[in-house]
């Protein structure tokens, strides 16, 4: 005869700090001066955003900064219209991955600047290869979301 198991639903936060190291400080920073930055690679010269201590692809330290462009191309995308735990925004809402202008790798963050409500005006909207261009908060805090969507441009 098996056993049953009596289970319980809760929920557990876990507060934490993160120490964002040399790195991300000086990332965050520039967000909230409404510059993005990425790191140059020595070796390939890849332009890495968000900003790295080191190339992922060559192992070597990234100490080159460079000031990116703020405008780019959208590569792939994702519709969210249902809530879970620890989203960043209220539903809907577009994950995106960009790819900013003279950089190399693709940047996670989010298109909007219109009715996102309307599913079939999103499909209309949202295209791969589109350009977009960054969208400030007006109120800035050293954090990925200064930039408060990426709109078509």
């Amino acid at each position: 005869m098996a056993k049953e198991f009596k289970t319980i639903k809760t929920e557990i936060r876990l507060p934490y700090e993160l120490a964002y190291g040399a790195t991300w400080t000086k990332f965050f920073e520039g967000m909230e001066n409404e510059i993005i930055y990425g790191t140059k690679c020595s070796k390939c010269g890849r332009v890495l955003v968000p900003a790295r201590s080191f190339c992922p692809r060559c192992f070597v330290n990234t100490d080159e900064w460079v000031e990116t462009a703020q405008e780019g191309t959208l590569t792939a995308w994702s519709y969210v219209n249902y809530s879970y735990f620890g989203q960043p925004i209220k539903p809907p809402f577009i994950g995106a991955l960009i790819r900013l202008d003279e950089t190399d790798v693709d940047f996670l963050h989010l298109i909007g600047g219109f009715d996102l409500s309307d599913f079939d005006l999103v499909r209309k909207t949202v295209k791969n290869g589109m350009r977009v261009k960054a969208v400030w908060s007006d109120e800035r805090k050293g954090h990925v979301l200064d930039i408060k969507y990426f709109e078509p441009a």
